[in-house]
């Protein structure tokens, strides 16, 4: 969705327009909810602080800046409560994995799910800060711009901390093997 597109369905919330945030919780759920689970490492507490960021989205649309784009202010705060979710409950759980090609064979299963949960164990042993840049460049597909827009620092702190990010990941990942 395109920044003048959601701009006018924020207004629309704004004048009370149920339609308007239907049509951005249609938008921005299933994103907000990948970026949580990647951060949380958990479904249900993934699909809580989803609840939690559109609860705050509706209470707060008088609070976005139209200048800039709702894809950084969402994301924003959907990592914020992430954060504030690690911070309260602090719990680590094992991956689940749930095939979505069926066309796989068991093999092919048991090596994707072993390489899934290597990597998001692995993830969950770097810091908040680092995991944050490689879900959002690596799992949401954000430009460094983007990312820099959405965490509120300069370019170059998010390419420095990519790069720290991903020496940490590979040294996790080569001492899980």
């Amino acid at each position: 969705m395109s920044k003048t597109d959601d701009t006018k369905l924020i207004e629309r919330c704004m004048h009370g327009d149920r339609e308007a945030f239907e049509a951005l919780l249609v938008e921005y759920e299933k994103p907000v909810f990948n970026a949580a689970f990647r951060m949380l490492n958990n479904r249900d507490d993934a699909r809580d602080v989803t609840q939690t960021v559109f609860l705050k989205v509706f209470q707060n649309f008088a609070q976005f800046d139209p200048s800039r784009r709702f894809f950084s202010w969402i994301y924003r705060i959907t990592l914020n409560e992430s954060i504030n979710w690690l911070g309260k409950e602090n719990r680590l759980e094992p991956l689940l994995h749930e095939t979505a090609d069926e066309g796989k064979g068991p093999d092919e299963e048991v090596e994707s799910a072993r390489v899934s949960a290597e990597v998001q164990a692995a993830l969950m042993t770097i810091t908040t800060d680092y995991r944050t840049v490689v879900i959002l460049k690596h799992f949401l597909g954000c430009s460094y711009v983007e990312i820099s827009e959405i965490l509120d620092v300069p370019e170059k702190t998010v390419k420095s901390r990519l790069y720290t990010a991903r020496q940490q990941l590979k040294d996790a990942l080569v001492g899980l093997n």
